[in-house]
């Protein structure tokens, strides 16, 4: 096939980059490939080219971008870093005046601004799109947060709205029930436009951010579950299908009643039991606790998600520590497991309202610094469905969105609000008796400490400026002049008047 009839055309067939190019020719687009390896590409249309007609692959690059309709839109799902900046480079020669190259990679969104710059003044679209979902989400309905030129995205559209996971208009459900062939009909599409330049790739880091944290939290609970009220995986995983009905509707909470319910096939054993607490990532969470310090944003809880993972790959060094080190006997409370149980369910809700509120927040200050205007009502709703954190709970941020886009913080939100004074009693129960009882539990003890902070008029840093200003004459400001007069005390002479700085 030499004539020029795909609609679209994708570079790139490891996992997300197949199920992506299934699910764009489910909706009857015709899709090129091509992997640099030409016989992934052959066993890739041997599998799956005679159920779908409109999927053509090609052995060389020139041949592939022959193939596709003008303006030539073309998908990169390749590594991020180095490997994504050499396909761009073998297709830039290619390529004309008002063409797309769409990064669907986890690339940073600093690379995706410089890559956009760079091909704008080769008058080449370039459009950072993150993509979230997973391996199903690529195949059936993955949430898209493409940013890049206006007019870039209006040219992707059409294919982006189409294959993105649907949700019922009526109340912000997802829509299941997708095979292959047969693509979810009707539904408000997860795709948006989010920005210019990286405002797509760094919605989607964020994304991850929140994702490290509602995974940690569900670790915490799923813990204290079973060290402190003594109950078996399977018992925990009827639990979280229970708290899937409620407030705690999500991907992740249904996921893990699956999980804990499982038997490994070895042993007929809790699945859950045998596999080694070492946590791998891949950077998207460090990425977004490193920004938030950059920009003097607080998010701890997602910070205390990527240094859980962190300190769990020591594992050498935490089985050695634990044949010295000593901490207090685990207090099994089998008396009230309800009660408890009850409460560490408030505890997560109470940490993930917390979570969402830093994510949101380091979002808002980050539209200040990369010149974006991000619409955060409209990012909850593309969250909705088809991504990793998906959620009832999301609704909630976008009608909060809604009633007031100018919103500081989500905690100030009515509904949030509520939600905490009610919830947050046994939340400080369930820290106090994970403290007792030596259960770590870093993202529910950070998320109340934020939220301590957040709500207090005064905190202690009044002392610590005053240190600064002693050993660095860093200045401070005054409680009883108006913010933005600094002064200076000369410490070695303390009785002399304080300068104005």
């Amino acid at each position: 096939m030499t004539d020029s009839t795909s609609n679209i055309g994708l570079i790139g067939l490891a996992v997300m980059g197949q199920n992506l190019a299934l699910n764009i020719a489910d909706h009857d687009y015709k899709i090129s490939v091509y992997n640099r390896t030409f016989s992934k590409t052959e066993s890739f249309l041997d599998k799956n080219g005679k159920n779908l007609p409109n999927l053509s692959g090609y052995e060389n690059i020139e041949s592939f971008v022959n193939s596709l309709q003008s303006p030539k839109k073309i998908i990169i799902m390749v590594q991020a870093g180095r490997p994504t900046d050499s396909v761009i480079e073998s297709l830039v020669p290619l390529l004309q005046k008002g063409d797309v190259i769409i990064d669907g990679g986890n690339a940073k969104w600093t690379d995706t601004i410089e890559r956009e710059k760079m091909l704008k003044e080769k008058n080449i679209f370039f459009v950072g799109s993150g993509v979230s979902g997973g391996e199903e989400g690529a195949r059936f309905g993955p949430s898209l947060m493409p940013g890049g030129s206006q007019e870039a995205w209006n040219l992707i559209k059409p294919i982006w709205d189409s294959i993105s996971a649907k949700v019922n208009p009526d109340n912000g459900k997802p829509l299941e029930g997708a095979l292959p062939g047969k693509p979810i009909q009707g539904g408000v599409p997860c795709s948006a436009y989010i920005g210019n330049d990286g405002a797509g790739h760094y919605v989607k880091m964020v994304h991850n951010g929140i994702e490290y944290g509602d995974m940690q939290m569900i670790c915490e609970a799923y813990h204290l579950m079973s060290s402190i009220v003594d109950l078996t995986p399977c018992e925990i995983g009827d639990i979280f299908n229970e708290w899937n009905k409620g407030e705690l509707d999500s991907f992740l909470i249904e996921i893990t009643g699956d999980i804990l319910k499982q038997k490994d096939p070895r042993t007929d054993n809790p699945f859950v039991d045998i596999v080694m607490d070492t946590a791998g990532q891949k950077g998207t969470g460090k990425w977004t606790s490193v920004n938030a310090l950059d920009m003097g944003v607080p998010a701890p809880t997602v910070s205390e998600a990527v240094f859980a993972r962190c300190l769990s790959a020591i594992k050498d060094e935490r089985t050695a520590a634990s044949k010295i080190l000593t901490g207090p006997i685990v207090k099994i409370k089998s008396d009230n497991k309800q009660v408890i149980v009850s409460a560490i369910r408030d505890a997560l809700y109470c940490s993930k309202i917390c979570s969402y509120a830093q994510g949101f927040q380091l979002m808002r200050e980050a539209q200040k610094e990369y010149n974006w205007d991000l619409n955060f009502g409209e990012i909850a709703k593309i969250w909705r469905g088809g991504c990793i954190i998906r959620a009832a709970f999301l609704q909630k941020i976008t009608e909060a969105y809604e009633k007031e886009p100018t919103l500081a913080n989500l905690l100030l939100d009515n509904y949030f609000k509520e939600c905490l004074s009610i919830y947050q009693p046994n939340w400080r129960k369930v820290i106090s008796l994970a403290v007792e009882s030596g259960i770590p539990v870093p993202t529910f003890s950070s998320a109340l400490s934020y939220y301590d902070s957040y709500r207090s008029e005064r905190l202690p840093q009044n002392l610590l400026q005053a240190q600064r200003d002693y050993f660095g004459a860093h200045t401070y400001e005054r409680t009883d002049e108006e913010r933005g007069k600094f002064f200076h005390l000369d410490w070695l002479h303390p009785n002399r008047p304080e300068v104005q700085v």
